[in-house]
């Protein structure tokens, strides 16, 4: 699937070459529909769909560097990257107030899933020694008590994506994903061979933030962040890819 701003993604990069670019950082461990990444770069998926209009409204280019979780804190305040989105301040370690935070843009569920068939809902606590599969870097605070603990155990995968195929192919009986990815994930299989979920384990309201850096236009991306949310244009990109709805958590269409 490809949106008409996948599109806008290849080519933006051209259209404002006398202006500075407004960077923005993409996690290596996301997976379709978020983004999908091509030889380093994003080629289409929600989130740069999102980052490439918000650009082109506010008149700049956008540029995106993929990067490792364990370099995204790095690379914000070092000025690498201006903007980063689809974020919770519990996920950044700088406390300093050098940011500049968005109103919530987006909705996470955070699930358990298991095998096709699995037997459901299962309380995590109440779950045998064995391992879960998890994206490296990533942190579950639900589950991070039973990781201490050692009644559960990380398998860690480099993507989302990689997480539900290794879940799929019986590595482990459980592995941890967001709504999004499950959705995607299981579009592309028939139903007995569709991933189940067993618990939600944390709902959020996420958002973007930016560096507060005069030399970057804040108040204006912030306003039209706020448009693009008002507009339903955020939702309408969400629903394109997922078929759900983003101010409800409700599926409009069937995988």
């Amino acid at each position: 699937m490809r949106s008409a701003m996948g599109a806008l993604l290849l080519v933006s990069t051209g259209c404002f070459a006398e202006q500075l670019p407004l960077r923005f950082a993409i996690t290596d461990g996301w997976a379709m529909p978020m983004v999908q990444i091509e030889r380093g770069r994003p080629t289409q998926g929600i989130i740069p769909d999102i980052m490439t209009s918000l650009a082109t409204q506010v008149g700049m280019s956008a540029q995106f560097h993929v990067l490792s979780r364990a370099r995204l804190d790095g690379a914000m305040k070092h000025g690498e990257v201006d903007l980063r989105c689809y974020v919770s301040p519990d996920w950044v370690d700088d406390k300093s107030g050098d940011y500049l935070w968005s109103v919530p843009l987006f909705f996470q569920r955070d699930l358990l899933v298991g095998m096709p068939g699995a037997p459901g809902p299962v309380v995590p606590a109440d779950l045998a020694q064995q391992a879960i599969g998890t994206v490296l870097g990533y942190t579950y605070p639900t589950l991070q008590p039973l990781f201490d603990s050692r009644n559960l155990r990380r398998d860690n995968a480099r993507s989302q994506d990689q997480v539900l195929e290794k879940l799929l192919a019986g590595r482990y009986r459980y592995g941890v994903t967001n709504q999004w990815a499950l959705d995607w994930f299981n579009q592309r299989h028939t139903a007995d061979r569709q991933l189940q979920i067993v618990a939600v384990l944390q709902e959020r309201q996420l958002s973007c933030y930016l560096r507060d850096n005069p030399a970057i236009p804040t108040q204006r991306i912030l306003r039209t962040l706020v448009k693009m949310k008002t507009s339903g244009e955020i939702d309408a990109i969400v629903q394109l890819y997922t078929g759900r709805s983003e101010s409800t958590g409700a599926q409009s269409g069937s995988p």
